[in-house]
């Protein structure tokens, strides 16, 4: 499995970013062939959020609540990097 933190500290431009898009997609279709969730509602692969909506609004909780990476280290990282790290937000942020 790829490592996905890895990928991200490498996005800077928009071939990285699809790189890191595709990571994500692959991480979330070896989330669904597995389907194991424990009582928590976390996936084996550390999928919290498991609809688009729940997805969506994790990613937009995390924007709203770092001022979009602002309070997280990102406020000079690239734009591609910011939007990589909302979409990895939308996997287990709450």
């Amino acid at each position: 499995m790829t490592d996905l933190s890895k990928l991200l500290d490498a996005v800077e431009d928009e071939r990285t970013f699809l790189l890191f898009v595709e990571a994500l997609r692959a991480d979330r279709a070896a989330e669904d062939s597995v389907g194991q969730v424990d009582s928590f509602g976390r996936g084996e692969l550390g999928w919290e959020n498991h609809t688009i909506e729940e997805f969506l609004e994790a990613a937009l909780s995390w924007a709203h609540d770092s001022h979009f990476g602002q309070t997280v280290g990102l406020a000079d990282a690239p734009p591609w990097r910011k939007m990589a790290t909302f979409l990895l937000a939308g996997k287990s942020y709450e």
